[in-house]
């Protein structure tokens, strides 16, 4: 929150306490202070959070007259009354605002007493010269849950009660500054009862825009596959009873729909998994409440809260054995994501269950972009819900569930959407023209970059599908749209062939481009979100990313920060056997590193055939479609394939997942060897490693053991490295990013021991260390190069080494 400040830019002289049993008056009389005039422009997330309401209270409070309306990005004040009740009233306006407002400043000038007899709110005012705050979409408030099971409430058990302090906000708005009338419930015309509240500066939803009631609201049916609607009094008790009986549902919730079912029915999460064309990869849960979450999991405080706070995100929870949870909700993890009701639909839905827990899973096929517009869904989702419960909402914006996991008591985001997007953070170095950062291929995200603000999107998924590039090129038309803002620089992956990068060269036209490295992207995020702006080392461990020699990286030790980067050390490279196929069949890798060390690769033959295994050294030895890579990510797959955990994969990160999940499990000692070679660029070696790992595999050491050697052997190789590189350069502040720390373990251990060596380490927490990131990352590398007219597409590095 930043400070408050007037026009000579000091804090206005503090003010004696008011007498025990005084009033206002008698403190005015003490202090001799005359009638002023004040212009207060309060910027932040001060839309759609009962802000005007609170100021309009807080005005009364101190018998101040004025108004208060909306202007794009900020509410604008002006308010009369004694100095000393302008004072407080600015003091209280800074320090206390209400529960969903976020302030990022507080400016204030003088103007001439007009002597209003009242205080008013204007309506909204545009101005597309200021930056834009807008709400995320948030969980239902204890005050609305209240009323949601009250029998005497006029809104007694109706599905779309909201009031200031929760509801929907992001995914309704279609365009600003934010009122009814641009958001998707304009077409909802409020009743009487409702618009006595709405018009009420003492009610909870004075000025509510989405609010309504069964008279005048949205209304919830139940429609069958075709979209015929089923005819039913109660469709909270229809849509509980087909999921008792194992039936599969589509939940029109927030920002798209979810696929549900009983999550203890092995038939019906089977069932889903096959419609849904979702091998293995695991399914999220929805529960009613904390009680049955601690039954099925073992959950921190730090998870609890995160669990119960408003921005209620799927929270990765260590499962307890024997749990009524089937194992198809997360075959062989150890670790379940969990969320709790975060829309009164769900409330009731999850009573009407008495304890049931509920498969809450984004309503698509396998990785297409989640259906949030009713005919779309009725279209996408036929073939796999057996009914649906539906609404007369509308969606504008679709957003899916965020998924954070706790390390070491720190919040680690994997999927920053619902209830964190379009939150501002805040940069380190500011904006000079405004910047559109492209991010990366998989787990998209795109940021817009104004000032010091960068506002990313919800995650968008892999742009390797055609849905869901239409769904990325939507979004940035709708929040350039809705920011009011056109960007004069597009930044992008130095990737040529990523459809971000293809998206930057078709719509550029006559605006400047920047290329930045991936990884370098990766270090400039975690610097951003920590505020920081210096040279530092950053360990950026992931699956792929294009270098700048044309090679696959992702084993990385830079030095550097905004302006450039060397890239200091980095894993011995080896061939990438079928290039993409490699990552979805882990033995390739293995093969490839157990050539390289001089192994025998016989006993591979259980996860491959042996015409595939000889395909693959004929590869190997001709160099044929095998591009050469330093990827920390195909170093798992390949533990994971000669350790016997999984020669296959049925979604990204697998291998890895599971390996970490036997690693956690199994506390003995033991690493295994590696050599550092060196040289301007230092060199690991996991040549000895690989022959140690395959040893154990033929000596039938269980794969836990190995796991867990090799990710002791994982955080020397990091301390070692960082220590070299602080010894050369003098820098002790380490950067954590990529893919591969969203292993937890592995981050926690990696930064116990850099701390311990005297490192200040930084792990994101703000935004996911994967490429959800990145284009926080490449809006920072922009922001600093700062822009002029003439600059060319440009890689943003400095080399290989030296």
């Amino acid at each position: 929150m930043a400070d408050l400040h007037g026009t000579d830019g000091r804090c206005p002289p503090p003010l004696p306490p008011l007498p025990k049993g005084g009033s206002y008056e008698v403190l005015r009389a003490c202090v001799g202070r005359s009638v002023d005039r004040r212009e207060i422009v309060v910027s932040g997330i001060v839309q759609g959070v009962g802000f005007r309401p609170f100021v309009y209270g807080l005005a009364g409070q101190f018998h101040l007259s004025g108004f208060i309306k909306n202007r794009s990005g900020e509410v604008f004040i002006e308010v009369e009354g004694e100095a000393a009740d302008l004072d407080r009233f600015l003091h209280v306006l800074r320090t206390a605002p209400p529960p969903l407002a976020r302030i990022d400043s507080v400016t204030w000038s003088t103007l001439q007493p007009r002597g209003d007899a009242s205080f008013h709110i204007q309506a909204s005012g545009a101005d597309t010269e200021r930056p834009i705050f807008l709400s995320p979409d948030v969980a239902t408030c204890a005050d609305c849950l209240a009323e949601l099971f009250d029998p005497s409430d006029r809104r007694y058990r109706y599905p779309f009660l909201n009031c200031t302090n929760c509801g929907p906000r992001l995914t309704i708005i279609t365009g600003s500054p934010y009122d009814r009338e641009r958001t998707t419930m304009a077409t909802f015309a409020m009743c009487p009862a409702c618009r006595a509240e709405y018009d009420d500066p003492n009610d909870r939803r004075f000025h509510a825009q989405p609010t309504a009631c069964p008279v005048c609201g949205p209304r919830l049916e139940i429609r069958e596959p075709g979209g015929r609607a089923v005819a039913t009094a109660d469709p909270i008790a229809y849509a509980a009873s087909a999921l008792r009986r194992g039936q599969i549902g589509a939940l029109k919730s927030l920002g798209g729909y979810h696929l549900t079912c009983a999550a203890a029915d092995d038939r019906a999460v089977g069932e889903l998994r096959r419609r849904k064309q979702r091998d293995e990869k695991p399914f999220a849960i929805m529960v009613a409440d904390m009680e049955v979450v601690r039954a099925l999991c073992w959950v921190s405080d730090d998870e609890a809260a995160l669990l119960e706070s408003i921005r209620r995100p799927i929270v990765l929870l260590r499962r307890r054995h024997g749990s009524c949870l089937c194992e198809g909700i997360a075959p062989r993890n150890p670790r379940v994501g969990v969320m709790l009701p975060y829309t009164p639909l769900h409330h009731l839905l999850l009573h009407k269950l008495e304890g049931v827990p509920l498969v809450m899973t984004s309503g698509n096929l396998s990785d297409e972009p989640i259906a949030f517009e009713d005919g779309d869904a009725l279209t996408r989702l036929s073939g796999i819900a057996d009914f649906f419960v539906d609404h007369n909402r509308t969606i504008h914006l679709r957003c899916d569930d965020s998924v954070v996991q706790v390390v070491a008591g720190v919040e680690l985001p994997v999927r920053r959407a619902r209830g964190y997007a379009p939150e501002p953070l805040t940069m380190p170095v500011e904006c000079r023209v405004p910047v559109l950062a492209l991010g990366g291929q998989l787990k998209s995200t795109f940021a817009l970059g104004r000032g010091r603000h960068a506002f990313l999107s919800q995650h968008l998924g892999d742009l390797d599908h055609y849905e869901a590039l239409r769904a990325y090129e939507e979004a940035i038309v709708h929040f350039e749209r809705l920011f009011q803002l056109r960007p004069e620089v597009l930044v992008h992956d130095l990737h040529p062939d990523y459809a971000s990068t293809r998206y930057a060269r078709e719509h550029a036209g006559d605006r400047p481009r920047l290329a930045v490295q991936h990884h370098h992207a990766h270090l400039a995020s975690g610097m951003a979100e920590h505020g920081l702006n210096e040279p530092l080392i950053g360990v950026i461990f992931d699956g792929t990313g294009y270098g700048t020699d044309g090679t696959i990286w992702g084993g990385e030790f830079l030095v550097g920060d905004y302006l450039g980067f060397r890239r200091a050390a980095h894993f011995r490279p080896v061939a990438m056997p079928g290039g993409e196929r490699a990552i979805r069949e882990p033995w390739r890798m293995a093969v490839s590193y157990l050539a390289d060390a001089g192994e025998d690769r016989s006993f591979l033959s259980e996860q491959a055939s042996p015409q595939a295994l000889a395909t693959i050294e004929r590869m190997l030895e001709r160099r044929i479609n095998a591009p050469w890579t330093s990827s920390a990510g195909r170093l798992f797959d390949a533990v994971a394939a000669i350790a016997g955990v999984r020669g296959v994969v049925s979604f990204e990160g697998q291998a890895a997942m599971e390996l970490e999940g036997l690693a956690a499990e199994w506390a003995g000692e033991g690493s295994y060897p590696f050599e550092i070679v060196e040289g301007d660029a230092l060199q690991i070696d996991v040549r000895p490693m690989i022959r140690a790992l395959a040893a154990d595999r033929r000596r039938g050491i269980g794969p836990g053991v190995l796991a867990r050697r090799f990710h002791r052997m994982l955080v020397e190789i990091i301390a070692q490295i960082c220590a070299c590189l602080r010894a050369r350069t003098g820098l002790d502040g380490v950067v954590l990013s990529g893919g591969v720390f969203l292993n937890g373990l592995l981050t926690a251990e990696v930064g116990e021991r850099l701390t311990a060596d005297g490192f200040r380490v930084y792990r994101q927490r703000r935004v996911p260390p994967n490429d959800g990131g990145l284009s926080l990352g490449q809006l920072a590398v922009a922001a600093a190069r700062g822009w002029h007219e003439g600059v060319a597409d440009v890689s943003g590095n400095t080399g290989e080494g030296g």
